[in-house]
């Protein structure tokens, strides 16, 4: 086991600079790219046990970082749409004064893992990986369990972790939020 895990660190470290590489030519930033790269790199970390030794390490990395800076993306997108309804575009040039608390934002953040990992074990897996953006195809695949059994754990994770933070839901005025 130690010599395995000596092992995929030694191939780890070779990849780091193709990884920038590739990183940077999704991103054309550096900053990005470094922090898309460490993502990646943290998520083999956390994944290792799930590489098949004497496959093909850089595919697999490669598929991990295009997957995150996907998901990185479409977040972004999504943040920074602004639907405007008003009939008046004047509104659309006045600054936003509102800040966010970012002690609150920490609490939040903090429930929120506390709460992720309460969740049994096959929840939590199957929850995270769902939310770092594998499709439910994918997540079947490598657990080796069919499509239909991780629908219904990520729903029922979904479920208790909206019944442990209600309290958020109800003060962002989400109560009547579906999953």
């Amino acid at each position: 086991m130690k010599n395995d895990t000596i092992n995929f660190d030694v191939q780890m470290v070779e990849e780091i600079q193709p990884l920038r590489n590739y990183a940077l030519s999704l991103t054309h930033n550096n900053e990005d790219s470094n922090d898309l790269v460490q993502e990646t790199v943290l998520k083999a970390y956390r994944y290792k046990d799930k590489f098949e030794e004497g496959t093909n390490l850089r595919g697999w990395l490669y598929t991990i970082l295009k997957n995150s800076f996907i998901n990185n993306y479409r977040r972004d997108m999504k943040r920074n749409t602004f639907l405007d309804s008003t009939d008046n575009t004047y509104f659309l040039d006045i600054p936003s004064h509102r800040t966010e608390n970012q002690a609150e934002l920490k609490f939040i953040r903090k429930d929120l893992e506390t709460a992720v990992d309460a969740l049994p074990l096959e929840l939590r897996i199957t929850f995270t990986m769902n939310v770092e953006g594998y499709k439910y195809h994918e997540i079947a695949e490598e657990l080796q369990i069919p499509i239909g059994t991780v629908k219904t754990r990520i729903f029922v994770a979904k479920r208790i972790l909206r019944e442990k933070l209600a309290v958020y839901g109800e003060a962002f005025g989400m109560n009547s939020m579906q999953a």
